[in-house]
């Protein structure tokens, strides 16, 4: 809402808050630093704010603000009235607080070792998907 809000009083936006990373990205990241086996765990929280100006705090508190290089401008308080209206009309509750959604994202790696186990060569499973789902397999190539 903030960059919408931005670019429509001011014709450009500026990123005020981090990149949105998710537990893809983090697996990835994790692989291309070398690690093995990756695993991520994402736990979701709601919070209810009384309004915008609540969450932005808890973002600044959280250090969720835009890291990104470079002197940041600051937001013009007609841009935040217009953000805080554009969340309340699309995210307020009938009691008029907010909702924000925060992703934790917990990230395991290990370092490689000969020991770990080492994927199947492909094609030599012994046993079909289907029998050990106890279900019929769809090839898409059934008459229909």
């Amino acid at each position: 809402m903030l960059t919408e809000a931005e670019l429509e009083l001011t014709g450009g936006a500026q990123a005020r808050v981090s990149p949105f990373a998710d537990g893809f990205d983090g697996a990835a990241l994790l692989q291309r630093a070398g690690f093995a086996l990756p695993a991520v765990d994402v736990d979701r929280i709601t919070v209810r704010y009384s309004g915008l100006p609540a969450l932005i705090h808890d973002l600044r508190a959280m250090g969720e603000t835009s890291a990104l290089a470079g002197p940041a401008r600051p937001i013009r308080r007609d841009v935040l009235a217009r953000a805080a209206a554009l969340y309340a009309e699309r995210h307020a509750d009938p009691d008029g607080r907010i909702r924000a959604t925060f992703e934790i994202i917990h990230l395991t790696g290990w370092a490689p070792h000969a020991s770990q186990p080492k994927p199947a060569r492909r094609g030599s499973a012994t046993v079909r998907l289907a029998d050990a789902l106890n279900t019929r397999e769809i090839t898409g190539e059934e008459d229909g």
